[in-house]
């Protein structure tokens, strides 16, 4: 069976990316709890990326090389589905699927997710050099997927009590924004925590004179509140509040988000154009980030 064949049709829920590593670990324990907080099936994937044979080894590649690589997939994925059973309630309303499939992991991970409702991944897979802050597949998927994609970093969060950190999402209250303002309501619904809904006016922070700001400050709040009235009648209980400021967004971003369990952002703002692949602002959000953050990419 192809690999078109194994995805054409299906529904994946949510998908997570499985390779062993420090940072896939947490990812897997991540998406298993993103998904019981969803009532969403949970998909554990690991590629086994072609061409991994190189040309140029002199040595015949014998069974033993294709079984020693099969059993390596294998563990890979009971490894994730053991820590997928102790994420999840002991008796999770959930079902869990895994596959192992052979495939250029990018293409593979991006073709699901069409069919998917998040897709989750570590910061760095196993062939991630530390000192760069996301991998070639986390990097691919935030730049191509056709559903929202969940970053997660395998660092201590720098709080002491993440789970009742509220939930971020970065607005520039165009119809840009509406994807990541709903996804942040979401999140913030299920998991019980406050919403902080950041509107950063201006990246020119030396263009205007202090009571020249006020008054643009006050006019970009009523703009953001009333922005936000529609998701607050939908979700009563989420408590909401605004943040408008003058500075560069993603650093204001990256400072609320040293605060937040989650940290939400569109993939491209007003000035994004259809089809863009990330906005500059969202980039340097998933590259710079300590907490997991969502990337709001639709299909």
């Amino acid at each position: 069976m192809n690999f078109a064949d194994q995805v054409n049709g299906n529904r994946f829920g949510v998908i997570v990316g499985a390779d062993g590593s420090p940072a896939s670990r947490v990812a897997v324990d991540w998406a298993a709890r993103e998904a019981e907080l969803r009532r969403s099936p949970l998909t554990v994937v690991h590629v086994v990326p072609t061409g991994t044979v190189v040309s140029w080894m002199d040595v015949p590649i014998t069974e033993r090389y294709w079984a020693d690589r099969d059993r390596r997939a294998q563990k890979v994925i009971t490894d994730a589905l053991a820590l997928v059973t102790d994420a999840i309630s002991d008796r999770p309303a959930i079902t869990v699927a895994h596959r192992i499939m052979e495939a250029p992991t990018v293409p593979a991970l991006v073709e699901m997710s069409a069919t998917a409702e998040m897709v989750v991944v570590g910061c760095r897979g196993q062939g991630g050099v530390g000192r760069l802050l996301l991998g070639s597949v986390s990097t691919g998927l935030v730049h191509r997927a056709h559903c929202p994609v969940a970053v997660v970093r395998d660092e201590d969060p720098l709080m002491p009590d993440p789970a009742h950190a509220p939930v971020v999402v970065g607005t520039d209250c165009s119809s840009a924004s509406d994807l990541a303002t709903e996804i942040a309501f979401d999140e913030a619904a299920w998991r019980g925590a406050p919403l902080v809904a950041v509107h950063v006016w201006s990246d020119h922070i030396d263009d205007l004179a202090d009571y020249l700001w006020t008054d643009a400050e006050q006019s970009a709040r009523r703009a953001l509140t009333e922005y936000l009235e529609r998701w607050r009648h939908r979700y009563p209980k989420v408590t909401v509040r605004v943040a408008v400021e003058r500075d560069h967004p993603a650093r204001r971003l990256l400072d609320h988000a040293d605060k937040a369990q989650l940290l939400v952002v569109g993939s491209h703002g007003r000035g994004g154009f259809e089809g863009m692949l990330l906005g500059s602002v969202s980039s340097a959000v998933v590259h710079g980030a300590r907490m997991p953050v969502i990337v709001a990419r639709g299909s």
